[in-house]
């Protein structure tokens, strides 16, 4: 589970859409180079998995009101060798997040190249092969749409 045991490990993450479901917000991984949710590894303050998601979230993204539904997907990838020197791969336990707000002008945190707002029908290059995924997951109605 820890980010320094056992060389494939338990992670958090959310993909986050703005209140309209019409844009999601990316966060331009500064490790690997493509475009992804945000999300990584538990810290001893988490006191569950949604916690965790929450964290991420936040400090990756500068959002403080994302609103975190079900857990929605669980999947296992393989971390480039280049990127990582222990892990070698993550068992990313997936949330679906909304801003209530709209679109909260984000912050670029250490751990990326960039954080932005993308149009659903115009998503960035390169991007996570799943990121397609959990956006249909958020918009089919996981989190119910704002009123």
């Amino acid at each position: 589970m820890w980010r320094h045991g056992t060389p494939a490990h338990l992670t958090a993450s959310c993909i986050v859409l703005d209140a309209d479901r019409t844009h999601v917000l990316l966060t331009l991984h500064a490790k690997i180079g493509i475009w992804l949710p945000f999300g990584g590894h538990f810290e001893p303050e988490d006191a569950s998995i949604r916690d965790a998601a929450e964290r991420e979230t936040r400090e990756e993204s500068g959002l403080s009101g994302v609103q975190l539904g079900e857990l929605v997907d669980l999947d296992r990838h393989a971390l480039p060798a280049s990127a990582y020197s222990h892990c070698t791969e993550h068992l990313d336990l997936r949330f679906v997040g909304v801003d209530p707000s709209g679109r909260t002008e984000p912050v670029v945190s250490d751990e990326s190249d960039d954080v932005r707002w993308w149009p659903l029908d115009a998503l960035p290059t390169p991007i996570g092969e799943d990121v397609g995924r959990l956006v249909r997951a958020g918009i089919a109605g996981v989190i119910p749409p704002r009123p």
